[in-house]
């Protein structure tokens, strides 16, 4: 990953420390694709506006719709749920659960015992994380004629095609966390600070996410076992299934009404939104995360409504052990985008998939305050009130902009993130700008 780029305003002065490292491969590479995304990173640098639509158009040409759709979907997803501070539920008497949830726990206590123990785990205060991802998407099927057609559709192979990135994360505790990713030049910043969750990209404002703040889901994906270990303390178990010849249990999570109201609106329902975790009965880890959910849109001017189905399967691999515990290093992630109703001309579905790798992973960082975490100035968040007239939204803007200082590691290199914001998969306006992307 190269932490560095040349000055682009002089020739003789010191290189840029990029806040968010660049993989190797987009300038060893003498793929057109990867050249091209390296053009589009120093256009998007050197540009005065990155945020102007004539400015992204002018960068990213006719891949910007696709861009979008990468980034928003993939980028920076949430969990269902919040996750409890600590795993006081897994440390309780598992017989006083029913069978289904008392196995949940003790394949839980098993997976806290294969990732390290309590310890290693309750010695962690803050972490940091960088890697590189690649990132692919194909349009698999479009309107009725298409989903009985037998012509083959071009689809994008990670091996030789697709946009390449990478990010870093930081997180102190469950509730403080934020994330910077880079793609082809195209960034998303997204975080939270105990209170609100927000999310920040090029062709968007600022804006908070609905419902309580919920942790990013990259951190379930092997960097933050202690959060993992929570969340599924409150599953149940489900049964058994061979993931890549590995039997795993199965444990499953569904987020309840009232949070799924929560991050519902007027326009748009959140009908479902579960998660599974496949737990190796070999060694405990946790090889496999699937979470499903489920929107309803409800269209302008009739009582017809589209329906969003977002499937998305993360395979975890290459456990290695830092500091006493065993973070994933690797893994590939496969999203399916289902969109249906009651035209089946309006239905379609799109597959992406990203494959990422850890480069550096490093614990308890000093410096890390609560100041790193500050939301961004623009930041707009919409706060419902139930009345007896209806739903009743106010707006209201925070007034802060935080910047993450630089941060000495012990590998002495340094590397900043700016101001975070959060991306749901279920925000609002993400699902209905995917929306005017796919009406023809």
């Amino acid at each position: 990953m190269r932490k560095l780029c040349p000055n682009f305003d002089r020739e003789d002065g010191l290189d840029t420390v990029l806040e968010v490292p660049i993989p190797e491969e987009m300038f060893a590479s003498s793929n057109k694709s990867t050249l091209i995304s390296w053009q589009n990173m120093r256009a998007w640098m050197r540009s005065s506006d990155r945020s102007h639509p004539s400015n992204m158009t002018a960068v990213f040409g006719g891949r910007q719709a696709e861009l979008q759709l990468l980034i928003g979907v993939v980028g920076a997803p949430l969990i269902p749920i919040p996750i409890s501070c600590d795993h006081e539920t897994v440390s309780r008497n598992i017989q006083d659960h029913p069978i289904e949830a008392s196995m949940a726990k003790y394949i839980v206590k098993q997976y806290i015992a294969a990732i390290g123990g309590e310890n290693a785990l309750n010695s962690i205060e803050s972490m940091y994380a960088m890697g590189k991802v690649k990132m692919a998407a194909s349009d698999f099927c479009s309107g009725e004629k298409s989903l009985n057609s037998n012509k083959g559709v071009k689809v994008k192979s990670l091996r030789s095609q697709g946009d390449m990135g990478g990010f870093v994360l930081w997180q102190k505790g469950t509730e403080l966390w934020c994330l910077e990713l880079v793609v082809s030049g195209c960034k998303i910043s997204a975080g939270s600070d105990g209170k609100v969750a927000w999310r920040q990209t090029p062709w968007h404002h600022s804006h908070a996410s609905r419902g309580p703040p919920r942790p990013l889901r990259r951190f379930l994906q092997g960097l933050d076992p202690k959060s993992t270990a929570n969340l599924f303390s409150n599953s149940v178990c489900v049964g058994e299934k061979a993931v890549n010849d590995e039997d795993c249990f199965i444990l499953k999570l569904e987020a309840d009404s009232s949070m799924l109201k929560a991050r519902s609106s007027n326009n748009v329902e959140i009908i479902r939104h579960t998660v599974w975790g496949y737990f190796s009965q070999r060694t405990g880890l946790l090889v496999q995360l699937e979470d499903s959910h489920l929107l309803r849109i409800k269209a302008s001017g009739n009582n017809d409504s589209i329906f969003w189905e977002t499937t998305m399967e993360s395979q975890i691999q290459d456990y290695r052990t830092i500091d006493g515990v065993n973070i994933a290093h690797a893994g590939r992630t496969s999203v399916s985008l289902f969109r249906f109703g009651e035209n089946s001309l309006s239905h379609s579905r799109t597959r992406m998939e990203e494959v990422w790798a850890i480069e550096e992973v490093d614990f308890n960082i000093k410096g890390l305050s609560m100041d790193c975490f500050l939301p961004p100035a623009d930041l707009k968040k919409e706060d419902h009130d139930q009345t007896c007239g209806g739903l009743v939204t106010t707006t209201t803007t925070t007034s802060t902009n935080a910047r993450l200082p630089f941060i000495i590691r012990s590998t002495s290199s340094r590397i900043s993130a700016s101001k975070v914001a959060a991306l749901d998969l279920d925000d609002h306006e993400n699902i209905n700008r995917t929306e005017r992307m796919k009406d023809p």
